[in-house]
């Protein structure tokens, strides 16, 4: 079978400085120059494998700062923290390791500047997300978050405003610019924030790209990855079958059968290695 590999699958450049400042931790522990526990608050990016093979080093995932200990290393996930929870942390008396994508901080600082006067912020983006959460929590006047166009359509809006608009960087970029269209003819007095990742609009872009020239597509990628299931839903527009797994094992023979092309792409918390393992299986067919 012929396999077509999206260029930008894999790590993105705010997961790999996230693991590069838990390893940097993990390193001064091993010298002796540490203390006894590192931390992450909450899973640092979302991949089972990598958040496995971290906690076999010894790393200890808390779900919440009142878990944390004087003197343990916190590292904060790449996806953020809510400002309440980052307040609590600076309590703990944990030394703090911020490795928060510098695309979610951004937009954080850029949402809470564009509502500082108490503009409403609506949000494109999951709710039970972590980084809308965080996202969320920097807004100064009242948020509403939405994940469709339907949903957004049902919220009462006043006319005149003043609202913001802004999105989860992970979000789509062409369903976004459709959003922003319709509340422009809803709303007279709309600030429309760029806060979707650069990273995310080409790797959706690659994906749309490739599934439109194979015949089934692969995406490699945790399921709990925003951007990983974005992906899938990207390719699937295209009306092949699309299969999201986690590791290359659950993935069936038979589903591939009369199959020449296929596409594989992965989510950007996805390591090198279980990209690799997908390609040469799909090779092999």
């Amino acid at each position: 079978m012929d396999v077509y590999r999206a260029r930008t699958a894999g790590f993105c450049m705010g997961v790999s400085l996230a693991l590069q400042k838990l390893n940097t931790a993990l390193e001064r522990k091993a010298t002796g120059s540490a203390p006894a526990r590192i931390c992450t608050l909450g899973p640092i990016i979302h991949n089972p494998q990598v958040l496995a093979e971290y906690e076999s080093r010894g790393v200890v995932c808390v779900k919440d700062a009142s878990l944390l200990h004087p003197g343990d290393v916190a590292v904060i996930r790449a996806h953020g923290i809510t400002r309440q929870v980052e307040e609590q942390l600076e309590q703990s008396g944990a030394e703090i390791v911020d490795a928060t994508c510098p695309k979610v901080k951004k937009a954080q600082l850029s949402i809470g500047r564009a509502t500082a006067e108490g503009a409403t912020l609506l949000l494109f983006g999951e709710a039970d997300h972590p980084e809308v959460r965080g996202l969320v929590s920097y807004a100064c006047g009242p948020a509403y978050v939405f994940g469709s166009a339907t949903e957004l359509a049902s919220l009462h809006l006043a006319e005149n405003g003043p609202y913001v608009l802004a999105s989860q960087t992970t979000q789509d970029r062409q369903i976004f610019q459709e959003i922003v269209g319709e509340l422009r003819q809803r709303i007279a007095n709309l600030t429309v924030l760029s806060t979707i990742c650069d990273a995310t609009r080409e790797r959706q872009e690659e994906a749309r790209n490739i599934a439109s020239s194979v015949d089934v597509m692969v995406i490699i990628g945790g399921r709990q990855s925003g951007n990983t299931r974005r992906l899938a839903d990207v390719a699937a527009l295209n009306g092949i079958d699309t299969f999201l797994v986690e590791r290359v094992e659950e993935l069936a023979a038979e589903n591939f059968l009369q199959k020449n092309r296929a596409g594989l792409t992965a989510g950007a918390s996805t390591p090198k290695s279980l990209i690799d393992a997908a390609h040469l299986w799909l090779q092999s067919l």
